[in-house]
């Protein structure tokens, strides 16, 4: 069966934010952390998000939880994450909406969405610099 895929790169975007609840440690040699405002520090710069702590926690319940509820299969990568996901538009379309978004309030996170021509499945990688790859785990849960 031929099937047709459809890279999207859309470049280096990014998603950043604090949960203030936790430890500011993020990984066991420190070379980053999330301080109390919203900003995540490496050894070689600072990652910071646009989002209030307020509208970062709404994004995770609304549409970070819908996507998160559509996964089928995640990838561990060297910089970050890929995540597989139903190929419907309607998947397509909650992906566009949450990379439109999401590059809006942040510079750090590099975006690959992967497509099937037979709408069989979709992939986004997020991925990044130093310290995005523990921000995805630990911040947005995925």
């Amino acid at each position: 069966m031929l099937r047709t895929i459809i890279l999207i790169t859309l470049g280096a975007f990014t998603i950043s934010g604090c949960n203030n609840s936790k430890d500011n440690t993020m990984n066991a040699d420190n070379a980053s952390f999330c301080s109390d405002d919203c900003k995540v520090k490496t050894n070689t710069s600072e990652l910071s998000c646009k989002l209030t702590s307020g509208e970062l926690r709404e994004r995770r319940e609304t549409v970070i939880a819908s996507l998160k509820a559509q996964v089928t299969q995640k990838q561990e990568l060297k910089n970050g994450y890929a995540f597989k996901f139903p190929g419907s538009d309607q998947v397509l379309n909650e992906l566009n909406e949450f990379i439109k978004t999401e590059r809006e309030c942040c510079d750090f996170f590099t975006f690959n969405l992967t497509i099937s021509g037979d709408k069989s499945e979709a992939w986004l990688e997020l991925t990044g610099a130093e310290g995005v790859k523990e921000f995805i785990s630990e911040e947005l849960g995925f």
